[in-house]
């Protein structure tokens, strides 16, 4: 029907005929991805009848494809035809429907999605966005597939359909986003296991205890030790004998030489204590 006539002008003629379609609009008709709406065809008939009438007298080849065009009703007949067919889920399937487990993650809901369209043939995107009859849209679907984004309900019912799998398979996919959207499930906690848990935590801290504690020392060596302490114990006592008011005149006499009785105290305390660690 089209013949010679360029996309843009048929596009001029459906206009003039009173149902206007853009030429991206006739253009995808002839593409084959997809069946055109009853407007479309009626639209691209009319738009090519008016321009081939205007060239028939001049040109034979117009008058020739005048005389070819059905009428309408013949050619909505195949338009309905064709819409029919591509929504009508396949006759048989390749492999037998492919019906989900269990699934909790959108990765494996999106290969499970995946293997029914490989048990139903692997149908294109196109193909399958049509038998949705609009349910879905491609870029969906692809998103889907890829699992960039969670489907949603009628994605996933209307995908189930278009691949010729049951009722089953379709309420496995819808039973997964519903797992997936609830999230993960808390950890199970039990009793006896908290309680076995504090005890391998006691017997661990009863292990280390022995090497934590002051090592023991022999007569000799406890000698010693008392007698190095003895000045220390004889320093901290007097100290800690002493009133706010003595405190007070022995800072005031001991600021003449440049140091604090405090400070002097630790000072002497680091001479006469010796080192715990480092005898260790």
């Amino acid at each position: 029907m089209k013949g010679r006539t360029t996309f843009p002008g048929l596009a001029s003629w459906t206009d003039r005929v009173g149902m206007p379609v853009s030429a991206y609009t006739l253009r995808q008709a002839l593409s084959g991805s997809s069946p055109p709406s009853r407007r479309t065809v009626l639209a691209f008939l009319r738009g090519a009848r008016a321009a081939a009438r205007a060239r028939a007298a001049t040109d034979e080849e117009a008058a020739a494809r005048l005389r070819r065009m059905p009428g309408e009703q013949a050619l909505v007949r195949l338009q309905e035809a064709a819409v029919a067919a591509i929504r009508r889920p396949p006759p048989a399937c390749r492999r037998a429907p492919h019906t989900p487990g269990r699934i909790t993650t959108r990765a494996g809901l999106a290969r499970a999605m995946c293997r029914m369209r490989t048990a139903a043939g692997e149908p294109t995107l196109d193909e399958l966005t049509a038998r949705g009859a609009g349910r879905f849209s491609r870029s969906a679907l692809h998103n889907a597939l890829t699992g960039l984004r969670l489907p949603g309900e009628q994605l996933l019912a209307g995908f189930a359909e278009a691949c010729g799998a049951g009722e089953d398979a379709a309420g496995a996919l819808l039973a997964a986003r519903r797992r997936i959207l609830a999230g993960p499930r808390p950890p199970a906690v039990y009793p006896c296991n908290i309680v076995e848990r504090a005890e391998e935590r006691r017997q661990q801290d009863e292990a280390a205890r022995p090497w934590l504690a002051e090592p023991e020392r022999d007569g000799c060596d406890q000698q010693l030790h008392d007698e190095e302490e003895a000045p220390h114990r004889r320093m901290t006592a007097w100290f800690d004998a002493l009133d706010d008011e003595e405190l007070q005149a022995l800072q005031q006499s001991a600021a003449s030489v440049g140091q604090g009785l405090r400070a002097e105290l630790a000072a002497y305390t680091a001479r006469t204590r010796p080192d715990r660690d480092s005898n260790r």
